[in-house]
C-alpha cells in the first residue's frame, strides 16, 4: 500500500508542488491575520537570529474558542505564509484544538507520524519545506510563537 501512495504521489508531485508555491505566494501577498485586537489575551514575540524573521503575535479568546489572531513581522515567504496559515486556521478553535494542529506541523516538517483526524488544509502546502531543513525553523517560528504565547513566554528566539 505504502509503495502504491509513493508511486502516485511522485506522478503528481509537479502539479502538487506549483499548487502550494501558490497557496504559500498567495498567504504572503494577502496575509491574514492583520486586523489589531480589541483585547489581548495572549502574546509574544518570536525571532530566528540565524535568518531574522521576527514574528508578533497576540490572541483574543472568546467562549473558551480562539476569536481572533493578530500576526505581524516581517521575514521570507514561507515564515510570513505560515504565520497567515496559522491566523486563518486557529480563529475559531480551543486552545486545545490548536495546540493540536500546532503539533501536527512540528511533526510533519519532523517526518513524524501526524494525527490523521485533524484537516491541515493550507498547512499541507508547507510539507514541501521539510526538504530544505534549514527552512523548517522559518515554517515553524509562527507556530512557536503562538507556543510560547500559551505558556506566557513574551519573547523567544529559536536558532
Amino acid at each position: 500500500m505504502i509503495q502504491m501512495k509513493e508511486k502516485h504521489q511522485s506522478r503528481s508531485l509537479p502539479q502538487l508542488d506549483e499548487l502550494y508555491k501558490e497557496i504559500i505566494l498567495e498567504h504572503y501577498r494577502k496575509p491574514c491575520g492583520r486586523e489589531p485586537l480589541d483585547k489581548v489575551d495572549f502574546c509574544a514575540e518570536g525571532m530566528n537570529p540565524l535568518c531574522g524573521d521576527e514574528v508578533k503575535l497576540s490572541l483574543q479568546l472568546k467562549d473558551n474558542k480562539i476569536s481572533k489572531v493578530h500576526i505581524e513581522g516581517h521575514g521570507c515567504s514561507i515564515s510570513v505564509a505560515s504565520g497567515s496559515i496559522l491566523a486563518d486556521m486557529l480563529k475559531g478553535k480551543t486552545i486545545d484544538e490548536a495546540k493540536n494542529i500546532s503539533n501536527c506541523l512540528k511533526n510533519i516538517m519532523h517526518d513524524k507520524e501526524t494525527d490523521s483526524k485533524i484537516d491541515l488544509g493550507d498547512l499541507e502546502a508547507l510539507e514541501g519545506v521539510k526538504k530544505f531543513p534549514v527552512r523548517i525553523k522559518c515554517a515553524l517560528l509562527p507556530w512557536t510563537t503562538f507556543e510560547e504565547a500559551l505558556i506566557g513566554h513574551e519573547h523567544v528566539e529559536i536558532s
